[in-house]
């Protein structure tokens, strides 16, 4: 159901489910679980998302999760997170390449990767608020891209956002004509990948530890790391090549 090949530096995770709308059942978490996680070992600088299929994601699966109890519902939640959260902790630069609609844990997943592109064509969706399962894990990520008003509109109305306007939200980077979906998930991986690979995972990392702080415990986190990375290698090489006027050869 999940499809891992490696491309270059690049590995390309693809969820490959679509009689069930790529739907993410505790099985496919699973599968995407280990795939990011034996993505992580690799030397790969850049993993891409992407999906088979008229829908790149309808979030939970309603069969699975009517099958469970509140025990059972609570397991696949956590493993859900679990997912969300590898791919930020991952060292390598993760995009969304998002061909259709994602909706409530499929919106999720986008908003979980730190760069997203969608076709022009694509839609984004949290509805369980016109339903009986409000969208309440999903809404996380989403809140830290979009903002409280955007978001409350997302999770209230149930509504699909449009790419064009999800680009201006903050929640995907960029919509663009689904003739040039590939080629613009590849340009824009290129240039989140360039540097230093070590320097770029610490500060990927610490993004994330200090996004949501407030701004002066913010600064107490990245204060720390950058004091710390300047004596690393590629902290070192980068510098010296800036003053040596020369092209930096990374130590990883």
């Amino acid at each position: 159901m999940v499809d891992v090949q490696r491309d270059g530096d690049t590995v390309r995770i693809t969820m490959n489910r679509p009689a069930k709308r790529n739907a993410l059942s505790f099985e496919h978490l699973e599968e995407l679980l280990h795939a990011f996680e034996e993505a992580a070992e690799t030397d790969a600088t850049g993993i891409v998302l992407a999906a088979e299929g008229p829908v790149f994601s309808a979030g939970h699966d309603f069969s699975d999760v009517a099958s469970r109890d509140a025990e059972g519902v609570r397991e696949l939640l956590e493993l859900c997170t679990s997912v969300m959260r590898t791919i930020q902790s991952v060292p390598q630069v993760v995009i969304a390449r998002v061909h259709a609609l994602a909706t409530a844990a499929g919106c999720q997943l986008v908003s979980s990767c730190d760069l997203a592109i969608a076709a022009d064509t694509a839609g984004f969706a949290l509805p369980g608020g016109k339903g009986g399962w409000f969208c309440h894990t999903p809404a996380v990520p989403v809140a830290r891209s979009i903002g409280r008003k955007r978001l409350m509109e997302m999770v209230l109305t149930g509504d699909v956002v449009d790419a064009t306007t999800a680009a201006e939200w903050g929640l995907i980077n960029y919509a663009v004509p689904a003739s040039e979906l590939d080629a613009a998930v590849d340009e824009l991986l290129a240039r989140a990948t360039r540097g230093s690979r070590s320097s770029k995972a610490l500060g990927k990392r610490t993004i994330y530890a200090q996004l949501d702080r407030p701004e002066i415990d913010g600064y107490e986190v990245a204060l720390k790391v950058m004091t710390e990375a300047s004596q690393s290698p590629a902290a070192k090489e980068g510098m010296a090549a800036f003053l040596e006027k020369r092209s930096p050869v990374w130590p990883d």
